[in-house]
């Protein structure tokens, strides 16, 4: 078991309000993701594809990846990449143990919890409605076609929870974009590197306020900072 680094210079006092990332931070989806961006972009490119080809167009939504790839070909590619998705799905049926729990606690709370992904607005439906985790998060924002905006994005959901300062929001993410979208919008970040998809040395290298090794710490360290009821 790693024991989480130091790695930001901490300082984080009472949380209001948890921003979500979704793809290896909620659960393992990006195995899915590569999976079905092969089956629907390669038949159509007529080649194979690597998944490091695959993730390299990653930033924009899955739209901006099946324009990347294959442009000519963009309306098919979509409705088969979003058929693929869901078909596949059972791949990854549930989140990564302990989030519901952990979701269900904030809620009870009384902390606010929204998601800002960079995935597209139907394979974002798909996997909540999946999961059955949809309830949880107000507002979602999900991701462009043309380019990452989730700095953008913690912006409009900062902007509606007017109420709460920025020192009292957190995102939790699995990727050094994450680290970089936080900082810009101005709010403390945390790293989730529980995904056996997620680079840990990248994120570190960063300095993320907090990093995790495993959601159960990461569950411990959030109800020492979250405003109790009781």
């Amino acid at each position: 078991m790693h024991a989480s680094p130091p790695v930001g210079d901490g300082g984080i006092g009472v949380i209001r309000g948890v921003i979500f990332d979704l793809d290896g931070t909620i659960a393992d989806t990006l195995p899915l993701c590569i999976n079905a961006f092969r089956l629907a972009i390669e038949p159509l490119a007529d080649k194979t594809l690597t998944d490091e080809e695959i993730i390299a167009t990653f930033g924009p939504s899955e739209e901006g990846t099946i324009m990347a790839l294959v442009p000519e070909h963009y309306e098919q590619a979509l409705a088969d990449y979003l058929q693929y998705y869901q078909v596949l799905h059972y791949h990854c049926p549930q989140p990564f143990e302990g989030i519901v729990e952990l979701l269900e606690f904030l809620q009870h709370q009384g902390v606010r919890v929204a998601m800002v992904t960079g995935k597209g607005p139907q394979s974002t439906t798909i996997s909540l409605n999946t999961f059955g985790i949809s309830h949880y998060f107000s507002p979602i924002e999900t991701g462009s076609p043309h380019g990452p905006i989730k700095a953008e994005c913690i912006g409009k959901v900062l902007e509606g929870w007017g109420d709460m300062e920025k020192e009292e929001i957190i995102y939790i993410g699995d990727a050094p974009s994450d680290i970089t979208a936080s900082r810009n919008a101005g709010i403390p970040v945390i790293s989730a590197a529980w995904a056996p998809t997620a680079d840990a040395e990248k994120l570190i290298a960063l300095a993320p306020d907090e990093l995790f090794y495993t959601i159960s710490e990461f569950s411990d360290w959030l109800k020492l900072h979250i405003n109790h009821k009781d």
